[in-house]
C-alpha cells in the first residue's frame, strides 16, 4: 500500500500521495490540493519545494554529497575531462571511446560563431560588464539560427542546437576577456581539445604561440566539472521555468545566465576577492582582527559556509587540492592569497567555524585560481556560467522531453481589499 500524508483543514481529513526518489529522498504531492481545499502552500524561495522530478543531480547537503546521473563528483573530478561530464548529463551515461570521439569531433566542427556576432562586439562600451556581454550574445544566437525557435523541432535538430551552443560558450566567453582587454580576438583552433581551446583563445596572443600548461588544463576541467550541475538552484529553475513555456533553448540559457549574475549566487567568488582586497587595503592584511569581528558578527565573512551543505562541500575539498597545485606550479606570489591561505586555516582550525560548519566553500577556492591563472575578477562569473552551462541544457532538456506543463506559481496576496473608485476631482 502506497504511503499518504493526511492534512486536516477546518474539521476534514485529505489525504495526499507521498513520492519516494531513487535515493529515498520522500515528497508530498500536493498537485491537487487547491483543487480539494481552496488552499494553497506558502513556502518562500521554494526552500521546502519539490518542483520537478529528475534523473539529473542528486545533492545531500547534510553528508556532502553531490553526484552526476549516479556518478560521485568525486570520480569525475579525479577520472574524466569535462566533454565527457557534459556528455553524461546530456545523454544519460557516460561515453564509449568511439561516443567521445564523436561527440567531441561535433563540438570542434561548431565553434566557430558568426562574423556579424563578432560585430556585436564591437558596440559595447569599453567596460560594460562581462555577464551583460554574455546574456546579449547567447539570447542573440537565436536570430542566427531561426530554426531553433521551433518548438517541435526533430530530435536530431534539437541536438545540433544543444551542440551549437556548447561549441560557442567558449568562443563567446574568450571574447569577452579579449574585448575587456582591447586585444584581437583570437579564433579557435581545432588541434586543442575543448578547454585546451578555451584557454588558447583567452590568455594567447596573434603576436606568439601559445600552448596551455597541463597543469592549468587540468585545473580548468576540475573547475568546469564542478559547476556543471547543482539540482534545482535559482540559474537552474529560471531556465526550466522560462522553458516550460516553451522558449527556444538560447533564450532560456541566457535568462539562466541573469540569474547567475546575481552576487548571492555566481557572483559569490568575485565577492571573495573582494573581500580579500578589503582586507588587504583596509584592515591592513590583519587577518587575526577579521576573524574575531566574523565570531562577533561584526562582519561577514565570504566564501565560507554554503547554504545547502551543513557538511564540508565536496566540491571544496577537491579546488583545494588544485588550487595548491595551480599556485605551486605557477609560482604566484600574491598578498590576497597569502591572505586567504591564512583566512582558510582559521576556518579549519577555529573551534568557532568549525562547531558551526563553516568551512571554505568552491566559491573560496575558484576565485584564488581564477585568479591564479589570471582572469580579471568581472569574468568570474561568466566562467561559472561556462562551467554550468551542460547542466542548464540538461534540465532544459529534460523538461521539454517530459512536456512539463507551463511553470506558474502561486501567492498569498496581502494588499488592500475592494476599495470603490473615486473620482481625480475628489481625491485628497
Amino acid at each position: 500500500m502506497s504511503e499518504k500524508a493526511t492534512l486536516n483543514l477546518d474539521g476534514k481529513p485529505y489525504e495526499f500521495p507521498v513520492i519516494t526518489g531513487t535515493e529515498n529522498e520522500k515528497g508530498i504531492d500536493i498537485g491537487k490540493l487547491r483543487a480539494q481545499t481552496g488552499y494553497v502552500t506558502f513556502d518562500e524561495g521554494y526552500k521546502n519545494t519539490g518542483a520537478t522530478s529528475s534523473g539529473i543531480t542528486f545533492l545531500n547537503g547534510e553528508k556532502g554529497i553531490l553526484r552526476y546521473r549516479g556518478y560521485a563528483i568525486e570520480d569525475l573530478a579525479e577520472k574524466s575531462s569535462f566533454t565527457e561530464v557534459m556528455y553524461l548529463l546530456l545523454y544519460g551515461e557516460l561515453p564509449t571511446a568511439e561516443e567521445l570521439r564523436k561527440f567531441e569531433n561535433q563540438l570542434t566542427q561548431h565553434t566557430l560563431v558568426h562574423e556579424d556576432l563578432v560585430k556585436v562586439f564591437e558596440v559595447f562600451p569599453t567596460g560594460s560588464h562581462p555577464m551583460g556581454q554574455l546574456m546579449t550574445q547567447l539570447s542573440a544566437l537565436s536570430s542566427f539560427y531561426p530554426e531553433s525557435l521551433n518548438p517541435q523541432k526533430s530530435p536530431d535538430q534539437l541536438n545540433l542546437t544543444i551542440i551549437r551552443l556548447l561549441a560557442k560558450m567558449p568562443t563567446i566567453c574568450a571574447m569577452i576577456q579579449k574585448k575587456g582587454k582591447g586585444h584581437p580576438v583570437l579564433y579557435p583552433q581545432n588541434r586543442f581539445d575543448y578547454v585546451s581551446n578555451f584557454l588558447y583563445m583567452t590568455f594567447g596572443n596573434v603576436t606568439e604561440e601559445y600552448t596551455p600548461d597541463p597543469v592549468i588544463v587540468d585545473a580548468m576541467n576540475k573547475l568546469l566539472i564542478l559547476h556543471a550541475d547543482h539540482e534545482q538552484n535559482c540559474s537552474t529553475s529560471t531556465v526550466r521555468i522560462v522553458g516550460s513555456s516553451h522558449a527556444n533553448l538560447y533564450a532560456s540559457i541566457a535568462a539562466g545566465v541573469a540569474a547567475l549574475w546575481g552576487p548571492r549566487h555566481g557572483g559569490a567568488n568575485q565577492e571573495v576577492l573582494e573581500m580579500l582586497e578589503h582586507i588587504r587595503d583596509i584592515d591592513k592584511g590583519d587577518v587575526k582582527k577579521v576573524v574575531a569581528e566574523a565570531k562577533d558578527k561584526k562582519r561577514l565573512l565570504f566564501g565560507f559556509g554554503h547554504r545547502v551543505y551543513k557538511n564540508f562541500d565536496p566540491r571544496a575539498k577537491i579546488l583545494k587540492v588544485a588550487c595548491d597545485n595551480v599556485l605551486a606550479k605557477l609560482g604566484v606570489n600574491d598578498p590576497l592569497l597569502a591572505i586567504a591561505k591564512e583566512l582558510e586555516a582559521a576556518a579549519l582550525e577555529d573551534p568557532y567555524f568549525i562547531e558551526r560548519k563553516l568551512y571554505p566553500n568552491v566559491d573560496f577556492y575558484s576565485g584564488l585560481i581564477y585568479k591564479a591563472m589570471g582572469f580579471p575578477t568581472p569574468m568570474f562569473t561568466v566562467l561559472f556560467a561556462l562551467g554550468r552551462l551542460p547542466g542548464w541544457v540538461s534540465q532544459w532538456k529534460e523538461l521539454r522531453g517530459k512536456n512539463e506543463d507551463i511553470g506558474r506559481p502561486r501567492q498569498i496576496y496581502t494588499g488592500p481589499t475592494l476599495r470603490p473608485f473615486v473620482a481625480i476631482k475628489e481625491r485628497k
